[in-house]
């Protein structure tokens, strides 16, 4: 298990050059976003306008603060996502334009490299204990609760809000909320390379 602390993770500007991003982790660490197999990232949207472009890359997309961000996806009818809607999978490489329902968000972003890599997004609301198993692949949790007591393989650890534990293949994760519920997000990554 190896933490990754919200005030380590790495601001950089969109692809697109409109807003900023917050990189949770990339792999290979240190990779750039034409190089990256996968990517969890958190960015704040103020503004109306167009999603950067990434080829042969899987998105998922989950509003986690704000009222909602409306978007288009080729020529999809628009779909409005808030912070109750279920996690939103598109392929980064069609055209993909949002508008803000009302004031800036912020969203998750799971990208992952198509053919090399696919990946899983579920949001947690636990009330009390909760284990999740897991057999193989990469699993990334972020948390957003305040004091979400995490244990895994290598013992317990306190997780805040954007706090994030990266556990690698066969494990165990034990969630205890210490305020009465949590929120967090679990990620699942598995290669797709034999």
């Amino acid at each position: 298990m190896k933490i990754l602390r919200a005030g380590q993770h790495r601001r950089m500007p969109w692809k697109n050059g409109g807003g900023e991003t917050t990189e949770i982790m990339a792999f290979p660490e240190g990779s750039g976003l034409d190089q990256f197999g996968w990517r969890l990232s958190m960015a704040r949207v103020a503004s109306d306008g167009p999603f950067s472009h990434f080829p042969e890359v899987d998105r998922t997309l989950c509003v986690i603060e704000g009222e909602g961000l409306a978007l288009a996806v080729a020529s999809q009818a628009e779909i409005v996502l808030t912070q109750a809607s279920a996690p939103f999978c598109f392929p980064g490489d069609v055209a993909v334009t949002s508008r803000l329902v009302k004031g800036p968000i912020t969203d998750l972003n799971v990208m992952s490299r198509r053919g090399r890599w696919s990946h899983k997004v579920t949001r947690l609301c636990v009330e009390g204990s909760r284990e999740i198993e897991r057999e193989s692949g990469v699993t990334l949790l972020l948390s957003r609760s305040q004091r979400l007591a995490l244990s895994g393989t290598d013992g317990p650890e306190m997780l805040d809000v954007d706090d994030a534990a990266l556990f690698g293949g066969a494990c165990n994760i034990r969630l205890d909320p210490t305020t009465g519920n949590a929120c967090a997000f679990i990620v699942e990554l598995r290669t797709e390379v034999g």
